[in-house]
């Protein structure tokens, strides 16, 4: 039989699912409306596309590391209240797409949503996704992922603040021992507090460098007591601030929370846990995940929703 648009729009207007979907779902059931709408529930699409409109900022973040730990993965799930981020239910589902991200080959979020959801493999990641907002009632983004594998070492992760921050720190290290694994968590939690962009300068690019001196220089400039100072003091001027900005910025050179004299580098504390366990070790990066980062969240008028949905 053939799927006409106007069939497309019928069902679509009844279930408030997506064009495509309602087209698929016409398409397996023979143009059955009936059976197109269960289908759609049961694929639980007919509710989540309603949803799909409100903005979900909240959620988890979820860190897995393998049983060797030179696995790991950091995924973040969001959801539209905190509320429902502390609901059983869903924490069993983020970490269940831990466990699917763990495994996935997929180079994308895309690619990820696309494919098999490994607990039920008549689904895709995408339709389990949308089974859990009818079931949860709000709507859900599965936002990211990262992997990372260290097979000359190790992968550690901390957690912070049930789920809010997600750290993963990949350490290259000879020696794997308790006071090894101590250190890396700790760094693990400087990570989740200071947040830093960078591991260390190398990362840093020229243009980010040059862009953040020109800056500098025109507030100098700007600044009468300081602009009529020599050359060579505001080059120093410049160049002292863009120092103490990289000490910021970059994790290895960030002092480190802990440390006894309020001035030791994180680069130094990784050599002196080196140096105490006879180890060559180097932190050769990190993932930070804090839910809702970037997501802009849509603030309501609490009389305005309310009158709305009285229909005034």
């Amino acid at each position: 039989m053939a799927i006409t648009a106007g069939m497309v729009k019928e069902l679509r207007e009844m279930t408030g699912a997506g064009m495509m979907d309602c087209k698929k779902a016409l398409t397996a059931t023979e143009g059955d409306m009936d059976k197109a709408v269960e289908f759609l529930r049961e694929k639980g699409l007919a509710t989540a596309q309603k949803k799909a409109s409100r903005v979900a900022a909240e959620g988890l973040c979820k860190t897995l590391v393998s049983a060797d730990e030179k696995n790991a993965v950091a995924v973040e799930v969001n959801a539209e209240t905190d509320f429902v981020a502390k609901n059983e239910k869903f924490q069993e589902y983020v970490a269940q797409v831990a466990e699917q991200a763990m495994e996935t080959e997929a180079a994308d979020i895309e690619a990820f949503l696309a494919e098999p959801w490994k607990f039920d493999t008549t689904k895709t990641v995408q339709e389990a996704l949308a089974g859990q907002i009818s079931v949860i009632g709000e709507n859900m983004n599965i936002r990211r992922f990262t992997k990372v594998n260290e097979p000359n070492g190790f992968v550690s992760s901390y957690t912070h603040m049930g789920g809010k921050i997600g750290v993963l720190v990949d350490v290259e290290t000879d020696v794997v021992n308790d006071a090894v694994k101590e250190m890396a968590k700790n760094i693990a939690m400087q990570i989740a507090a200071l947040n830093p962009k960078y591991t260390n300068r190398s990362e840093v690019s020229e243009e980010f460098i040059a862009h953040e001196k020109e800056i500098l220089l025109a507030q100098i400039k700007n600044d009468p007591k300081e602009s009529s100072k020599p050359e060579k003091v505001i080059e120093g001027m410049v160049n002292g601030r863009i120092n103490k900005e990289m000490k910021e910025i970059c994790l290895l050179d960030q002092v480190y929370v802990k440390a006894e004299d309020g001035k030791q580098a994180v680069a130094k504390y990784v050599e002196e846990v080196a140096k105490a366990n006879n180890a060559k070790i180097a932190i050769k990066g990190f993932v930070r995940f804090e839910t809702g980062e970037g997501i802009e969240k849509k603030e309501e008028n609490f009389a305005e929703e309310v009158a709305k949905q009285m229909g005034n």
